[in-house]
């Protein structure tokens, strides 16, 4: 009995040292009237003499360093305190963002940047015809304890083009090379004494310019050098004015009138083209004041021609002006309106030779007498 009595108060005291253990350890971690590590600041890290402890008395202070990329603004405070309350004094923002200078110009080209502290970035671009060698954008980073661009400026160079295309019978002017803007003319071989020319069809000059993809490609084709030759052209009922010529080549042009008594059908003058035919094709002299012709088809003058409002077909209401030619004075109004029905108003006016022109033609071939 008495060793059971023995145990019980064993049980007993052990169990007091628990209680006493555990009273031990739910009493508060930090003493009365000191600090635990202070919280985190923004931007900011605590010296390195402070980083490493644990407690810290009340009254005492520590102080914080900017993070790498930032610097301290001036007058703001970067110390804290610990209170008797065993609260750290509030704190307020002290670092801030270091900057990169301007990264500078770049010749035929842009700079873009909208911020330049650490962790901006700055990006290219090129004038159109130029395109961009080297980096793209460059970044703000830490370099030697501050800050500066991670790279250099690029350059904006000229976009270039492929030698212009050579042509049979012709040659262009040459250049050392060959970049925006260019310009190169082309130019036909001469021919020996006595052989048809080479002619040269379509624009005698190109330029290097910028494609849909940014690289550089000719404005056009190159013109070509062939040789055109046109019959002579001859108008029954009508003579040349313009353009006499023994053989025609391309661009030639020639200019007709209808004997007295005969009205033009077509266009006055006519162009030999490419395919060595005449554009727009040569006229005819037909006999009569007016030409038959539909009711809605434009009036024919002799010795003139419409300058203003042609049409293959007219409404009424429409209005033509009409001209004489060199020599000829208009007899009626210049202006004139379809009526329907193939009638004019006011009536379509003539041409006739003026009388200065008679005056000389009198003179010139007046009887002397004997």
């Amino acid at each position: 009995m008495r060793e059971g009595r023995g145990g019980a108060g064993m049980a007993a005291g052990a169990l007091r040292f628990a209680v006493l253990l555990a009273g031990l350890g739910a009493a508060r971690p930090q003493e009365q009237g000191s600090c635990g590590p202070p919280d985190n600041v923004d931007n900011a890290e605590l010296g390195e003499s402070f980083s490493a402890m644990s407690s810290f008395a009340a009254g005492s202070s520590v102080t914080y360093n900017c993070r790498p990329g930032y610097r301290n603004i001036p007058g703001m405070p970067f110390t804290r305190t610990c209170g008797a309350d065993s609260m750290w004094s509030p704190i307020e923002t002290f670092c801030t963002a270091r900057k990169c200078n301007h990264p500078g110009e770049i010749e035929n080209g842009f700079v873009h940047v909208t911020d330049l502290t650490f962790g901006s970035a700055a990006t290219f671009s090129c004038e159109k015809g130029y395109r961009l060698y080297g980096s793209r954008q460059i970044s703000c980073v830490i370099k030697d304890k501050s800050v500066d661009w991670d790279g250099g400026l690029p350059e904006c160079e000229r976009v270039p083009c492929e030698p212009p295309p050579s042509i049979a019978n012709g040659r262009y002017t040459e250049a050392d090379s060959y970049v925006y803007q260019t310009t190169v003319t082309y130019s036909c071989n001469d021919v020996p004494k006595g052989e048809d020319p080479f002619a040269l069809i379509g624009e005698r000059s190109i330029f290097c310019t910028v494609g849909e993809d940014s690289n550089g490609v000719w404005s056009g084709p190159p013109p070509r050098c062939e040789v055109v030759i046109c019959e002579n052209p001859e108008v029954q009922n009508g003579r040349k004015v313009f353009g006499f010529a023994s053989h025609y080549t391309y661009g030639s042009t020639v200019r007709f009138e209808c004997d007295p008594g005969y009205v033009m059908s077509g266009a006055d003058m006519i162009t030999c083209k490419e395919n060595s035919t005449w554009d727009p094709p040569k006229p005819t002299c037909q006999k009569g004041g007016t030409v038959p012709s539909d009711p809605d088809s434009s009036p024919v003058i002799a010795y003139g021609r419409i300058i203003e409002g042609k049409k293959p077909a007219y409404s009424v209401g429409d209005s033509v002006t009409i001209e004489c030619y060199a020599g000829y004075t208009l007899h009626g109004a210049a202006r004139i309106e379809y009526a329907g029905e193939g009638r004019w108003s006011p009536e379509v006016p003539t041409c006739k030779l003026s009388a200065y022109i008679i005056a000389i033609i009198c003179g010139k071939y007046r009887v002397i007498p004997e």
